[in-house]
């Protein structure tokens, strides 16, 4: 397949008038287009999610089997998320070893977007919990570390907190492949930076539940900026952060270090306003999730309005946005080589925008994709 448009991202800058060209899914050439016809707009990579609890209607923690996975992946998808790790919110042992189970079904029936699991906790702290279950909260087991070092899951992501872990558990997990971030914790700065030189490499919605940057505590925010190998997630939404902390984090750690996160919860890609969780209830009020004790909960947030809201709100560059949204949670989670960018070798996973940024069309390994489908 060749496919001609008037402007394109890639790692070495924006190409006019460009030709790809598309081989069983995968780029195999990029050219000049010539005198042939462009499609206008600007091609940009699909979308990598490293933090997606749900979508679609479906909340991984409540209905942790295959088709509910796909039924979030497809949710998500229509906004342009083409690769992504459904996470599993602080659970009992029994459910994450039924999300395990699911997340192996279908990474061994090769889901186009699925590419692995991220378990956000059950290894917290509890004083910065946030929405997340304080009777799940615990210390880790070793049938536990078994479940998260499971080699048929993908590429995993684990989110502990540096206070409620030893570095020796960090190790452990980065040894078995496992990728870990900071968060939910209220540790010090020397706490997470013994995490990091462990083995952590990023953190889980950077300023959100974790110990602040004060004049004379740096705290985990601290550590995160501090850091200039520390991947950071950040949730775009204008409500977990203001725009303006969101700004300064992504000038001190760039476009190379930070990736956007929805967080989003099942609400995505539907009309639900209300959803039962664990002890409690997340409301939707216009784009804010919250329990009924005005606690953030999630995000019904997707990954094109968080581009849009860093590019249009924030400032930063269509290149640098896509970065952020792309190439860069891909490098955090070890996946770059295939995936996040425009260049020969990667999968033909793209997005066309139009002239007002609105999404044109979306293609699933060069399979243009209509209304979420997924082609197994």
């Amino acid at each position: 397949m060749k496919m001609c448009v008037q402007r394109v991202i890639t790692p070495n800058g924006v190409l006019e008038n460009t030709s790809l060209i598309i081989e069983n899914g995968v780029i195999v050439a990029i050219e000049l287009a010539g005198s042939e016809p462009v499609q206008a707009g600007t091609l940009i990579p699909g979308y990598f999610d490293t933090q997606v609890n749900g979508g679609g209607g479906v909340l991984f923690n409540q209905q942790p089997d295959a088709a509910s996975l796909d039924k979030l992946a497809r949710a998500h998808l229509c906004f342009g998320t083409t690769s992504m790790l459904p996470t599993l919110i602080t659970d009992g042992e029994p459910a994450m070893a039924r999300a395990a189970d699911a997340i192996a079904e279908v990474i061994a029936e090769d889901h186009p977007t699925i590419v692995g699991v991220h378990f956000e906790g059950p290894f917290l702290n509890v004083a910065k919990k946030g929405v997340h279950e304080a009777g799940f909260i615990r210390h880790p087991k070793d049938s536990e570390l078994a479940i998260l070092s499971r080699q048929d899951l993908g590429r995993v992501l684990v989110t502990v907190a540096p206070d409620n872990v030893d570095v020796g558990f960090i190790r452990e997990l980065v040894a078995a492949g496992v990728v870990v971030a900071l968060g939910h914790s209220n540790a010090t700065y020397e706490q997470a930076m013994a995490a990091l030189q462990a083995g952590a490499s990023g953190f889980t919605h950077l300023y959100n539940a974790m110990s602040a940057l004060q004049s004379r505590e740096p705290g985990m925010v601290g550590a995160a900026l501090n850091h200039s190998d520390a991947y950071c997630g950040l949730i775009v939404d204008h409500h977990h952060v203001h725009p303006q902390s969101a700004a300064l984090a992504i000038k001190t750690k760039t476009a190379q270090r930070t990736m956007l996160v929805t967080d989003a919860m099942a609400h995505v890609g539907t009309d639900l306003t209300e959803l039962a969780f664990f002890n409690t209830v997340i409301e939707r009020h216009g784009d804010k999730l919250v329990t009924p004790e005005g606690t953030l909960a999630g995000s019904c947030l997707d990954m094109h309005t968080a581009l849009l809201n860093c590019h249009r709100d924030l400032g930063f560059t269509l290149p640098e946005v896509s970065t952020m949204a792309s190439h860069t949670p891909a490098c955090f989670m070890g996946k770059e080589e295939h995936l996040g960018s425009i260049a020969v070798g990667q999968t033909a996973n793209l997005i066309l925008l139009d002239d007002a940024l609105n999404i044109e069309t979306i293609w699933l390994r060069g399979n243009a994709v209509a209304n979420g489908e997924i082609t197994l």
